[in-house]
Order: structure tokens, then C-alpha cells, then sequence
């Protein structure tokens, strides 16, 4: 009820959020500006112009034309491969969009995992905002990514904002694809006005690099795991200027030391991101019950993508095969919700394809696994005994230094020879509960703290 003659304080709350709106519309408007402009001087096209331009203002540069030229197509050349940073001719462009700010940063997170060949970056960053909202339940977490498992973030009630990687499109160049990811990450932030940008993949995307470039009020942040190998791909140079907070989970093995000899970036080191918590695991009786499984099976838990199935010779298919021999074990075959179903029959075969699995490991007396980040801490975390087949060939994953701490620990079988004599060798080994217990206790000794408890800690503090 309006006093005094003052206003009616829903009418001004009205005007106030048009107002807003308004303003948000300008500042989208201007940065999109921005964006154009500096996609334009920063395209071979333009500097190719300003060569010949800047020459025939000073006819003596027509004499070092050519070999400008040819430094312009190497510097080009270097900038697509990311050994060298873009230059730009807008900067003064960028720093008046601040006065466009509409407000002080909102309490507001936005994560952004990218897709792999599965769930690691998707996991880390999703077992983070579970536990930041645990801890703050005011603060407001969003999720833009290139995953399209969109319903797990639903049932957490967690909004988010879904742009299919490259490869999903038939004929959209790198460039395209880049300025796609810009203009919506752009955008993103005109709206929510986030306090902090979390960032999860191995290779910083030039469009997410360009869109986070100039947001001085945004504390940006790469969740960055090492155990890269030797020669691995290279990341853009200038990548890491971006980021002001460098995120580093541990690993079983030292990480490689960064190619950038000085960082400005602060550093948070903690310890291997784990989503599930021990209390959140179902009993041993809630999985073989559902699945049809005898309480007094011994049940094997095999995840190894579905490679060929088909082809007799295949891990996946020798495991199966060699699993069926013996007529007490049960096999689970974990199947990812991004890969194709594995066609493969059997009468004490059954298919799990939940999210994540590892909340039903109490109901497996061991698994066959695979030896990626989040799957390996996740087998030592819970204890669950384990034939790991670590991956040689991933391109910035070692895989096989990973396994072999828990091998020397005795907490794992390691196999690099895949075959139906190794398979069955050590399937015969693990077979033994006397080996599943000393695996157990060994596990528990390389067993640490849950890092996705301390980054959530690290990033409320952030956002006091």
C-alpha cells in the first residue's frame, strides 16, 4: 500500500527489472560489436590488407613486401596450431564494455566441462557442484557444455545451456564451430553476470578462450589434471593467460611439469576428484536384486567400452568369454549412456547402464576395467579389487604409469598384453577371496581424501 504519495513499490520493482533488462540488452548488444570487430582484425584477410595499405602509404615497404607476406602466413600458420598468440587490435574496444556492467557480480558459478571419449571432465565438475551446493545452497550453478547428458544435471536441479561439439556437425569448420561457442558463452554472461567460470578439458577451445578474454570481474578457473605423456597435443600459448586460478587434482603418479616455465595463475592443488561419496553407495543386496543375481554369486564388473565385439579377439570379447568359464561368476558390463549398447548374450550376462555406476560397486567382488582417471581413483577409493587394462595409445593420458602405483602396491592386476592366457591367468588369481582381501587393504593404503570436498571449499571462499 503506497504512502505518502510515494510509489507503489511493485510498480517500481517493475520498472526497475525493465530497466535492467534493457541495459542487459545494450551490453549484449555492444560486446557482440566487440566480438565482430575483433574477429575482423584478427582474420588473415584483414592483416593481409593492412600490409598493402601501410606499403603504399611508405612506398620503401613495397621493397620487404614479399617477405612480410610470408611472415604473415607463418605467424597465421602458428596462431591456427596455437604455438603462438593472437593478436588483437580491439583491446580498447573490450575495455569500455565495462562500463556496461549493470551490477555486481552475482552469486552465480558457471561451469563448463567439455566431452572426451566419456565422462571424466563432466564427472569432476558435476561432483564439485554438488558438494558447492551442499555447502552454500544460495549460490546459483549452471552448467554449459558440450555433453548431452543434460537430465543428469535436472535431477539436481541444476539449469544448463547445451552446444554440440564440432564432430556433430557435418561441415562446420573449427572457425565456425569457435565463434558459435563465443557468441553463447558471450551471452551466458550478459545474463546470469557470474562471479566465477570454471573450466574442465584438456584443450581450451579458442571461442571460450575469446568469449572469457577482457572478463576482468569474472574469476576464471581451468580444472587442469596432469600425467600428460611426452609430446603430447600442445595447448594454445597463451592459453593459460586466461585463467586466473589453475585447479590441479593429483594423480597416482607426478604430474608433467607445465611447458609455461612462469605462471601468474594462482595454484590449488587437492586430491583426486571422486563424485560419489562412501555413504552414497547401495547396499550388496539393491543391485542383485534388481539385476537377478544369487546374494551368494561372485560378480565381476567389466567396463571397457565396446570396442568390436564382434571380433573374437577383442579385449571385451575375450574377457566375456573367459568370465563365462567359470559358472559361479555373474559379469555386470557397465555401458556408457554415450556409447552404442554391446550386443552380447549369456545366461549370467547382465547390462548396466546407470549414472554414475560406481555408487552399486558393494555389489561386485571385482571388476575389469579400463584405466582412466576417474575410473582407476575410483576402484582404489571404494576398494574394489581390479584387472586393469590400461590404454597405451590416448594421446595425453598415461595410463600405464597410473596403473602400475597400484600394481607395485598390490592393489591391482595390471595386463598390457591382452590375450586369452593372460585374461585367464588373472582371472584365476583374482577368483582367489584371500587375493580380493589382501587387494582390499591395499587399496585402503593408497586411499586419500575426496578433492571434489576440497575445491568446493576452495571455490565458496572464492565467492565470500
Amino acid at each position: 500500500m503506497a504512502t505518502g504519495g510515494g510509489s507503489n513499490p511493485d510498480e517500481m520493482s517493475k520498472r526497475l527489472d525493465k530497466q535492467t533488462t534493457q541495459l542487459k540488452r545494450i551490453r549484449m548488444s555492444e560486446q557482440k560489436k566487440s566480438r565482430e570487430l575483433r574477429r575482423l582484425r584478427t582474420s588473415p584477410t584483414f592483416k593481409l590488407s593492412m600490409l598493402f595499405i601501410r606499403a603504399f602509404e611508405r612506398p620503401y615497404r613495397l621493397l620487404w613486401l614479399p617477405f612480410s607476406m610470408i611472415f604473415l602466413v607463418l605467424n597465421t600458420i602458428r596462431e591456427r596450431l596455437g604455438t603462438r598468440a593472437i593478436e588483437s587490435e580491439s583491446e580498447s574496444i573490450e575495455e569500455t564494455l565495462a562500463e556496461f556492467s549493470i551490477n555486481s557480480q552475482a552469486k552465480t558459478v558457471v561451469f563448463f566441462p567439455t566431452n572426451g571419449v566419456g565422462f571424466g571432465h563432466f564427472t569432476r565438475l558435476f561432483a564439485i557442484a554438488r558438494r558447492l551446493k551442499k555447502i552454500d545452497p544460495e549460490v546459483e550453478i549452471i552448467f554449459f557444455t558440450t555433453m548431452p547428458t543434460l537430465h543428469l544435471l535436472k535431477y539436481e536441479g541444476i539449469p544448463s545451456y547445451h552446444i554440440p561439439g564440432r564432430k556433430m556437425f557435418g561441415d562446420v569448420t573449427a572457425s565456425e564451430w569457435n565463434m558459435l561457442c563465443e557468441e553463447n558463452l558471450s551471452n551466458l554472461f550478459s545474463i546470469h553476470n557470474p562471479a566465477v567460470f570454471v573450466f574442465d578439458g584438456t584443450f581450451p577451445y579458442r571461442g571460450m578462450l575469446n568469449a572469457i578474454r577482457g572478463q576482468d570481474e569474472i574469476d576464471k578457473i581451468w580444472v587442469r589434471r596432469g600425467t600428460f605423456k611426452k609430446g603430447a597435443t600442445r595447448i594454445p600459448v597463451d592459453s593459460i593467460d586466461h585463467f586466473d586460478i589453475i585447479i590441479r587434482p593429483s594423480d597416482s603418479v607426478e604430474s608433467a611439469k607445465d611447458d609455461h616455465t612462469e605462471i601468474d595463475a594462482e595454484i590449488f592443488d587437492c586430491e583426486p576428484i571422486i563424485f560419489a561419496s562412501k555413504e552414497e553407495l547401495k547396499s550388496r543386496e539393491y543391485l542383485r536384486n534388481r539385476l537377478g543375481i544369487p546374494l551368494d554369486a561372485i560378480v565381476a564388473y567389466v567396463q571397457l567400452g565396446a570396442g568390436q565385439i564382434n571380433d573374437i579377439e577383442s579385449d571385451i570379447s575375450i574377457t566375456l568369454t573367459e568370465l563365462a568359464k567359470h559358472e559361479n561368476v555373474y559379469t555386470v558390463v557397465g555401458e556408457s549412456m554415450l556409447g552404442t549398447p554391446i550386443s552380447f548374450e549369456g545366461p549370467r550376462l547382465r547390462f548396466l547402464r546407470d549414472y554414475p555406476n560406481s555408487i552399486n560397486y558393494n555389489a561386485f567382488d571385482f571388476s575389469v576395467t579400463a584405466c582412466g582417471y576417474n575410473s582407476y581413483h575410483e576402484m582404489i577409493h571404494f576398494g574394489l579389487p581390479a584387472i586393469c587394462y590400461p590404454n597405451l595409445n590416448t594421446g595425453m593420458d598415461d595410463q600405464l604409469a597410473r596403473a602400475k602405483v597400484a600394481e607395485e602396491a598390490g592393489a591391482m592386476i595390471v595386463l598390457t598384453d591382452i590375450n586369452r592366457k593372460t585374461v585367464s591367468t588373472a582371472i584365476d588369481k583374482i577368483m582367489d577371496p584371500t587375493t580380493r582381501q589382501r587387494m582390499q587393504v591395499a587399496s585402503e593404503k593408497l586411499t586419500r581424501d575426496n578433492g571434489a570436498d576440497q575445491v568446493a571449499q576452495y571455490l565458496s571462499k572464492v565467492l565470500e
